[in-house]
């Protein structure tokens, strides 16, 4: 078996990812959780301040 770029690995894959495979998709699934809540985060306050000033 010759190792898969993580890039074309699925997780629905018959072969078993590598420790450095699943390292990086959690490494890459925590990164996008950060700005996906750094995103969130910003727009929340935003709209706080939007609905404050509206008062």
């Amino acid at each position: 078996m010759t190792p898969q770029p993580i890039d074309n690995y699925r997780l629905t894959s018959l072969e078993e990812p590598t420790e450095e495979m699943l390292a990086q998709l959690m490494r890459e699934a925590a990164e996008e959780a950060r700005e996906s809540n750094r995103v969130a985060t910003e727009r929340f306050f935003e709209e706080i301040k939007q609905a404050a000033a509206a008062y």
